[in-house]
């Protein structure tokens, strides 16, 4: 009898690789098919590895076929494991980017999920997915591969009057931005303007986003704390821009904010709902998803694209009312958001693409990228480059964290550097001091495939949080 029994080195020759599967081939076949012969029992493992949906209902074979497929059905949700084998992903500016960084995409990349991925320039380390990563997945959305910031965006508005108006009218500038801007996570004042983004049956549809509604009625056009700013500066366009408007310098309006409260409160409870359902080896916990065919899936869609709807009206009250207060009307306007999902078409099929702050760089499509308080970001259009999914960089990225930017410049430090670019900063602190960030200037040149310049912004009047 001990002859017919199988062993790991039998396994090995028909493809079992991991030790999990030989284990669980090893015990439930020597135990539950005794009386076959070992040639018997290795051509019946070998069709189990051959096609284990096939025996994804089998009595005993079913646990072999579900370590083989990479997902375990418990009463406590579905066990998954990371794919071995390694899926490439694009990586623009490697110079750019920490091991760690590229050590999590690739993980993001051994999802059973995960078709395609890229890294843009100004990636590092986040939760789950890297900020600056682009993930591409089959009919599953990750919560924390949209991040907690949902809808996380950049508007611009250009006004036709002189870039001298902001020297003239610093005074009126600065008053409007105390007046009319709002930052963190406290309750703003009542106010006269409302929008229809509150009105959405979303919020009588979805339990938590009915519970969530006060809040977003009371935050609605404030901005977030940390790098989030409404700005005044100068905007320069180059010829034959994408706005046919003349070359030149123009006041321009810059905001950087997300959803606030709604969208954080969404993203924490959905990634809790992603969890429980889907477990995932240490390490990987933060990237649990929800299948678009599931209940939670659906729901998580709906409030997404809500959240990001209601992070545009936020910052469309902001411009109103800081144009309205200075007497100027925009002459162009654009957007772009990140921190978000796309259902896009790769390859004729429909994935579900996560831009965790990377700008949508489709084939003419706009977009803005930020430098920091000090140094000029750019205007910019998308290229259609899908070797980046369609991406590129949301910003300078940062080169410290929030604590270690804080330990390490002064305020005195930053007032100076302020001082010396004639830039008046509104609130804001060390943990936002230009030197946390990478130069812009470098993530830049890593990305010339992925988009055309069209102009450039020079902040000036910097509102931020005060820290």
């Amino acid at each position: 009898m001990s002859k017919s029994k199988i062993k790991g080195k039998d396994l090995k020759k028909i493809n079992y690789k991991s030790d999990r599967a030989k284990s669980l081939a090893i015990n439930i076949i020597n135990s539950d098919y005794k009386h076959l012969s070992k040639v018997a029992k290795l051509e019946l493992l070998e069709a189990v590895h051959s096609n284990p949906k096939d025996y994804l209902e089998h009595a005993s074979l079913s646990k072999i076929a579900e370590e083989l497929i990479g997902k375990i059905k418990t009463n406590n949700g579905t066990i998954y494991h990371l794919e071995a084998i390694e899926k490439p992903f694009g990586i623009f500016g490697k110079k750019h980017i920490t091991q760690d960084t590229i050590r999590q995409m690739t993980s993001a990349m051994q999802l059973p999920i995960s078709k395609y991925g890229a890294l843009m320039p100004d990636a590092h380390v986040g939760y789950g997915l890297p900020i600056g990563g682009v993930l591409a997945t089959d009919n599953a959305v990750i919560p924390y591969g949209v991040g907690l910031d949902i809808g996380c965006r950049m508007s611009l508005s250009i006004y036709d009057v002189p870039a001298e108006f902001i020297n003239r009218n610093s005074y009126q500038i600065k008053s409007a931005l105390k007046d009319h801007t709002h930052f963190g996570i406290g309750k703003i004042e009542k106010h006269e303007l409302d929008h229809e983004v509150l009105s959405r049956n979303e919020f009588n549809e979805i339990d938590i986003l009915w519970q969530l509604k006060g809040k977003a009625q009371n935050q609605l056009g404030s901005s977030g704390s940390g790098n989030h700013f409404v700005e005044f500066g100068i905007v320069e366009l180059e010829s034959d821009n994408a706005f046919q408007l003349r070359e030149g310098r123009y006041v321009g309006l810059l905001a950087h904010s997300g959803s606030r409260g709604l969208g954080a409160a969404i993203a924490g409870n959905y990634t809790q709902i992603a969890k429980q359902q889907c477990k995932l080896p240490n390490g990987a916990q933060h990237l649990a998803w929800l299948d678009l065919n599931s209940e939670a899936g659906q729901e998580y869609w709906l409030a997404m694209n809500l959240a990001g709807d209601y992070a545009k009206a936020c910052h469309d009250i902001i411009h109103y009312r800081l144009s309205k207060a200075l007497g100027i009307k925009p002459v162009a306007f654009i957007e772009n958001h990140h921190n978000f999902a796309w259902k896009e078409t790769i390859n004729d099929q429909e994935l579900i693409v996560h831009r965790k702050g990377a700008t949508p760089t489709a084939k003419g499509v706009m977009g803005i990228i930020p430098a920091n308080m000090v140094d000029p970001g750019y205007i910019v259009s998308g290229r259609g480059n899908t070797n980046a999914l369609n991406s590129a960089s949301h910003g300078a990225g940062r080169r410290l964290s929030r604590k270690k930017a804080k330990d390490s410049n002064t305020g005195s430090e930053l007032k100076k550097l302020l001082k010396q670019q004639k830039i008046t900063l509104i609130g804001g602190g060390t943990e936002e001091a230009p030197m946390a960030y990478k130069n812009l200037e470098e993530v830049m040149s890593s990305q010339h495939d992925l988009i055309s310049i069209e102009g450039k912004f020079y902040p000036q009047i910097v509102r931020m949080d005060k820290q």
